[in-house]
């Protein structure tokens, strides 16, 4: 029996705000509520990018597994002063340049397997909601204008420091006010920023003006999600200052609590640096799509805990390719995976126990490695059963892999292979193994696998 039942499985999470693994419970029960940070849209996408999508995306696969209603909002950032600087480069209007990317970003994590979120606010269809939400903050006191900028107060919210573990003295240090700012204390960070020549604008109380960074985030997961978030998920760099920022003022606002368990990922590394734009060291998404399939990166990725940093490596992506080789000729053997019916029970109970613990998906995967290299050495002795192979497959496709089912070859490529095995098989029974071998290594070069079995010889694409 699938493990989709009335009450979920409890789930545990590492919470940044706390520093401890905590037992997520949802505000509505049943009904997981998640916000995650998306990308600001002024270049393409990179693995980095790759990173964030394709664990949440998994890990909202696993809740929806285990029977939870998810509710993903991840947003879009389309106004900002990077697409603004991008915009004056080339000399092209920013909305212009913030669509392209928007739509480009769209494609690519389409490409890489990624579900559609529940919502998918942009920042520049939420200016009404962000004003008001300013406005409320200016009205309760934790908010100033300054010469048409807005600014929060940051002393006025008592767990300033809390989520990122700083102290407001180590903040204070390296808090400073640039030329031209109206802020009041180096802490305070603005909520709204008066229009500047050329810039995008709106009409707002203090002036036309558009918003800052931080606000933008809170104001969109609350009207989407409600007042306390279940789940606030995004880099380990966005807790300093995004997330601090964001919990600051959401709680101001409110007077309740903002985040139930704060999520982060660890960075994507090359050669221990942050993969980064600014640091001219990423691989776009792009690239790495057009040179490993989708489910190779996935597999890559969650290799590594997502709190860990992930260096970037060819090599694992290799190696990483090669263990779905293994994975996919058993669903071949299997005859396609179809609906994946089936079920593996002592298996999917340990793949389950190890995604409850703070999402844990090496020790899941080296689980279902561990599975495929058994089914590989039993398929041949055929004692698998067929429900088994299906509950095997079932729980890769829990995670997001497989969702296409597996590539099959075309019936040109098939007729020509078919071809070029009757003349394998006459080598083969004649004793040519070189010939045999060398048909074989042939088709490989095609990207066409020739396995050979006590059943006889298989043959598809990888």
């Amino acid at each position: 029996m699938s493990m989709v039942m009335e009450k979920p499985r409890d789930v545990f999470l590492y919470n940044t705000l706390t520093r401890r693994v905590e037992k997520l419970v949802p505000v509505h029960p049943g009904e997981v509520r998640m916000y995650v940070c998306g990308p600001t849209v002024y270049d393409v996408a990179h693995l980095g990018h790759a990173r964030a999508e394709i664990v949440y995306d998994s890990f909202r696969r696993f809740l929806e597994y285990l029977g939870y209603r998810v509710i993903l909002v991840r947003n879009i950032t389309d106004v900002d002063d990077k697409i603004i600087n991008r915009a004056r480069e080339e000399n092209r209007p920013a909305s212009e340049v913030a669509l392209q990317y928007t739509v480009k970003y769209f494609i690519d994590t389409m490409r890489l397997g990624v579900k559609q979120p529940t919502f998918n606010p942009r920042v520049t269809d939420h200016i009404p909601e962000i004003i008001a939400f300013v406005s409320k903050l200016v009205e309760k006191g934790y908010a100033y204008e300054s010469g048409g900028d807005v600014y929060f107060s940051v002393r006025k919210y008592q767990g300033y420091g809390e989520l990122s573990g700083q102290s407001l003295d180590k903040i204070i240090a390296g808090a400073r006010i640039e030329p031209g700012e109206g802020k009041r204390d180096p802490l305070d960070f603005a909520l709204w920023k008066a229009a500047k020549p050329g810039e995008a604008s709106w009409e707002s109380p203090w002036g036309k003006g558009r918003p800052g960074w931080h606000i933008e985030c809170s104001t969109m997961s609350m009207k989407y999600l409600g007042e306390t978030l279940d789940i606030h998920a995004g880099g380990m760099d966005l807790v300093f200052p995004h997330h601090e920022n964001e919990r600051a003022q959401s709680e101001s606002l409110t007077g309740k609590k903002f985040v139930n368990i704060w999520m982060h990922h660890g960075p994507l590394t090359v050669g221990g640096e942050k993969m980064s734009k600014s640091l001219g060291n990423y691989v776009t998404l792009e690239d790495a799509l057009n040179k490993f399939d989708a489910d190779t990166l996935r597999l890559y990725i969650l290799s590594t805990h997502y709190r860990s940093p992930l260096d970037y490596s060819e090599q694992a992506l290799e190696s990483a390719k090669k263990g779905l080789d293994k994975v996919r000729r058993i669903i071949i053997r299997l005859g396609g995976g179809g609906e994946a019916e089936g079920e593996a029970e002592e298996l999917e109970e340990e793949v389950l126990k190890h995604l409850s613990n703070d999402f844990d998906t090496p020790k899941a995967i080296a689980a279902l490695m561990n599975a495929a290299n058994q089914i590989l050495e039993r398929l041949n002795k055929g004692d698998v059963s067929k429900s088994f192979l299906g509950g095997f497959v079932k729980l890769w496709r829990m995670l997001g892999f497989f969702q296409s089912g597996v590539e099959r070859a075309t019936e040109r490529e098939k007729r020509l292979v078919g071809i070029l095995m009757e003349i394998r098989s006459l080598a083969r029974a004649s004793g040519d193994y070189r010939l045999a071998d060398r048909i074989r290594d042939e088709i490989n070069k095609m990207g066409i696998v020739v396995e050979d079995t006590a059943e006889g010889s298989f043959t598809y694409i990888l």
